[in-house]
């Protein structure tokens, strides 16, 4: 199978492709892919490091003064004709979006010449860039009920993230050593993903000295651009905190903690479910549509986590909501169990099956 993703901007949009090249490249070798990204964001780079093809194509946002727009229209105008002659000199079997303007570009140019086409929603709100393709495509993923119920009933699957099977079949490792953590002791992992956040990072700050003498240790994740600020800020001894910038197998991580402390990022979400993590989740207000609490409402609603809305966070707070998770075993029990139940591990097999079936049609 040949097959075209258009994927950019964000690591929530470019992973979950990635994810899902890795596991079609393992059920068939002889498959080949192109990345069709923005020359500015990651995917320029990551792409290419993970071994795969890139084509790049400057587009952008609809946003900001009328000028801009103007100015993004004209480029998603070019970008179509680049499209078609990306599509023409590959010849796809199927071009598939992943969320992001240059997917959009990539995608209609494909439906335009009657090539077989999908778009994977991570987010339970649709994003703007496949609200403009539903009708355009032959086949539509989600990973939440609430985009379900948005979407066209007749070709939307509810199937998941393909980070979701990543996670869940990577091997794991003993990590527990590696970061000075006691055995016998359980664990809350703090992290607000790779780059952290410094306005719950300021909060977590206040708190760290509340930890002292529990039950639990606390692993805090700062975030690599925010390592340096937290630890002048925080110079003290504390035997039951263990503070780092970065953890590079966060699977591995997670599969050992008791608890997760984190954003509701798509992929961080998948990763929690799928390995049936309990997790106390302080949404990002900073993203496009708030997307970020309804799909941790998802969770919460299901009884897989609890939520602290980021504006009714505080240091006491926090350490309470924490306490009260640690000191009970049972909740924990019941959160891994429904977070289980939520998670898709065959998230990226049931995509392939459902790309093969597109492609054929």
């Amino acid at each position: 199978m040949r097959v075209i993703f258009g994927t950019g901007g964000t690591g929530g949009h470019l992973y979950p492709a990635l994810a899902l090249a890795s596991y079609i490249k393992e059920q068939d070798p002889t498959s080949e892919f192109l990345f069709v990204g923005t020359p500015n964001h990651l995917e320029a780079t990551v792409v290419p490091e993970n071994g795969y093809a890139f084509k790049a194509m400057d587009v952008s946002g609809l946003s900001g003064s009328a000028f801009n727009k103007a100015k993004a229209l004209l480029k998603f105008v070019k970008s179509i004709k680049k499209s078609n002659k990306i599509i023409k000199e590959f010849q796809p079997d199927l071009v598939m979006g992943f969320g992001g303007y240059v997917s959009a570009s990539i995608v209609l140019a494909a439906s335009k010449k009657n090539i077989p086409t999908m778009i994977h929603e991570q987010n339970s709100i649709v994003g703007l860039a496949n609200k403009i393709l539903i009708k355009h495509v032959d086949g539509i993923v989600t990973c939440y009920q609430k985009a379900m119920d948005e979407l066209p009933e007749n070709k939307t699957y509810l199937l998941g993230n393909p980070r979701a099977t990543e996670v869940k079949e990577k091997p794991k490792v003993e990590i527990l050593e590696q970061y000075g953590l006691d055995s016998l002791k359980p664990f809350v992992l703090i992290v607000m993903g790779s780059l952290g956040s410094s306005s719950v990072n300021n909060v977590i700050l206040e708190a760290l000295d509340e930890f002292k003498g529990k039950e639990y240790q606390v692993v805090f994740v700062t975030g690599k651009n925010q390592y340096e600020g937290v630890m002048k800020a925080y110079n003290k001894e504390n035997k039951q905190v263990k503070i780092i910038p970065y953890v590079e197998d966060m699977p591995s991580m997670l599969s050992k903690c008791s608890l997760v402390v984190s954003r509701a990022g798509a992929s961080t979400l998948a990763e929690i479910t799928s390995l049936g993590v309990p997790s106390l989740i302080i949404p990002s207000p900073y993203v496009a549509s708030n997307h970020q609490e309804f799909n941790a409402r998802e969770l919460y609603e299901k009884e897989a986590a609890e939520m602290i809305l980021e504006k009714d966070l505080s240091a006491h707070c926090l350490v309470d909501k924490i306490d009260a998770l640690m000191s009970n075993p049972a909740r924990r029990q019941r959160m891994q169990k429904q977070a289980s139940d939520l998670g898709k591990p065959n998230a990226s097999k049931d995509i392939y099956e459902l790309m093969k079936k597109i492609s054929r049609k």
